[in-house]
Order: C-alpha cells, then sequence, then structure tokens
C-alpha cells in the first residue's frame, strides 16, 4: 500500500468514526438513515450538476446497474445491522459485522478479483481482525452469553433454554450477514471504480440516491418519527450527511488503484478512534484493554503499508 493510499484510507477511518458518533448521539433507526439520505442527496445535487458540467465523464456500458447494485447491497446491509442490533448486544452484534467484513473481503479479493497481498500484508489483515474482536469483546461477550445459558436441571424449561438459543444464534446470524454484506459491497464498488472506472463522486452519489429511493416507502409510514428525527437531532444529522459520503469518497478514491485487500483490513482502523471517542467522550471504560487492542491494530496497519 502506498503512503497517499494509507493517508487516505486513515482520513477515512477518521471521518467514518467521528460520523458513527453522531449517528450514536443521535440514537439512530429507519427515520434517522432516511432522513440523513434526504440531506445527503440534496447536498449532491449541486455537487453532481458541476462535476458533470465540469468533467463531461462518459459511463461504460454497464455502470448504472452497477451503482444500483451498490445501492442494493449497502441498504440491505443497513437492514440487517439493525436488526441484528434488535435481537443482540452491540458489543456482540458490532464486531462480528466489522471483523468479518474486511476478512471476507481481503478473502474474495484473492478468489474473485486474483488479488495476491504478500505474506505481510495478510498477516497484517488478520492481525487487525483480531484486535477488533478484541476491543470491542465480541468473543468475550459470546462466551459470557453461552455461561449464562440456562443448564439441564435448571428451573428453567426446555422451552427457555431454546428460546434463548434462537435469540443467540439469530443475533450471530445477523453479524455476520452483516460482514456479509460489508465484504460484498466492497469487492463490488472496488470493480465498480477500478475497473469499470466509474468516476468515485458519481458512483456514491448514485448509491446514495438509490439507497433513499429504496427506504423512502418504509419512512413514509414513519412520518411522525421523521419529524420529531428533524427536531430534535439535527445537528448530528448534518454530521452523518457531511462526513459519511466524505469518507467513503476517500476509500473509493484509494480502491481505484490500492487492492481491496489491503483497504478493507486497513479502514477497520476507525474503530481504534471511535474507541477513543467512547472512552473520552462517553466515558466508557476498559481502558486497558482497549488500548492492548489499539496496538495491535496499528501494528496490523504498519505491516499492510509495508507489505
Amino acid at each position: 500500500m502506498t503512503a497517499f493510499a494509507l493517508t487516505l484510507v486513515l482520513a477515512a477511518a477518521a471521518l467514518h468514526a467521528v460520523w458513527n458518533y453522531c449517528a450514536k448521539r443521535a440514537g439512530g433507526g429507519l427515520p434517522f438513515v432516511w432522513i440523513v439520505g434526504v440531506v445527503i442527496c440534496a447536498g449532491y445535487l449541486p455537487v453532481l450538476t458541476v462535476y458533470v458540467l465540469w468533467q463531461a465523464p462518459t459511463l461504460p456500458p454497464g455502470s448504472v446497474a452497477w451503482i444500483l447494485g451498490s445501492g442494493l447491497l449497502k441498504t440491505s446491509y443497513s437492514l440487517f445491522l439493525q436488526r441484528g442490533y434488535r435481537t443482540g448486544d452491540f458489543s456482540l452484534i458490532y464486531p462480528l459485522a466489522r471483523g468479518t467484513g474486511p476478512l471476507l473481503s481481503t478473502f474474495a479479493a484473492i478468489v474473485l478479483l486474483g488479488e495476491r497481498p504478500s505474506g505481510l500484508a495478510f498477516a497484517g489483515g488478520l492481525t487487525i481482525v483480531a484486535g477488533i474482536f478484541h476491543l470491542t469483546g465480541g468473543t468475550g461477550k459470546l462466551a459470557a452469553l453461552f455461561a449464562r445459558r440456562p443448564r439441564p436441571g435448571d428451573v428453567s424449561s426446555t422451552s427457555q433454554r431454546a428460546s434463548f438459543q434462537t435469540r443467540l444464534f439469530s443475533s450471530v446470524n445477523y453479524g455476520i450477514a452483516s460482514g456479509v454484506f460489508i465484504a460484498a459491497y466492497t469487492v463490488w464498488d472496488r470493480h465498480g471504480v477500478a475497473t469499470l472506472r466509474i468516476p468515485p463522486v458519481l458512483y456514491d452519489g448514485g448509491t446514495a440516491f438509490t439507497q433513499l429511493a429504496l427506504l423512502t416507502p418504509f419512512a413514509l409510514r414513519r412520518r411522525a418519527e421523521v419529524a420529531h428525527e428533524w427536531r430534535e437531532h439535527k445537528r448530528w444529522i448534518f454530521g452523518v450527511a457531511l462526513l459519511s459520503p466524505l469518507a467513503y469518497i476517500l476509500i473509493l478514491t484509494a480502491m481505484t488503484f490500492t487492492p481491496v485487500s489491503y483497504i478493507a483490513p486497513a479502514r477497520e482502523i476507525s474503530i481504534v478512534i471511535g474507541a477513543f471517542l467512547g472512552a473520552r467522550l462517553l466515558n466508557e471504560g476498559q481502558s486497558r484493554r482497549r488500548l492492548l487492542a489499539a496496538g495491535a491494530i496499528a501494528i496490523g496497519v504498519i505491516a499492510l503499508a509495508l507489505g
């Protein structure tokens, strides 16, 4: 990975962590996501107009279909992740999604795109993924859940044990499914900007409008909640709407000249930044464990850069 690509990825990671902090403060939910999409698309209208008049880009055949496919994948990811958070703990779902995503992206890039990362880069990617799981306590949370599982002979009935296992594995399945969608749209988007040569700003703008169109029917049924989100969380809405597309455009730009197997794990450095924001601004604890995990992730990023 070149120094320029690493700079783009690290800058995107910082922006990603900040906009996720904004979303966390707002409370999230489909109405919030939809109204953020409205603001993003409103901002993209003049940007795309100026870009098209200035550059007069010519899109290759299949570009529109590829952009629509990306929007569908990202919308599906958002819905699966939201469902996962409703059925399981954040500290279980988030590491499953963000940890399996880059790992699967790297594997798919090797199998489908023919990328061949060096041994050092591959080890760096695995180190980042391991650090993410340790940082967020995902494996520990899973072990704790199994430790609390009803045992034979307890007062708990068979139906209660079955209900517990159903909730647990549903949560795990939603987390892993979210990671699968992360990997899918990462590899999909790499092909869009690197092979089809779709300009990143047009690509991300097109997926934003696709996502908005897909979510609008659901948001229209919850107009009162949408109005509440706008009244109560306006500053967080603009924070997410400004930083989210900017962060991903930086990633798409890096993808135009850098393999996915390098970018996918490196961008997860955002979780380290998010942990810092959580500790300092949200007063979250476990700083020693998080510092150790952050160090492991930093080593992994250095290995990717040197690889």
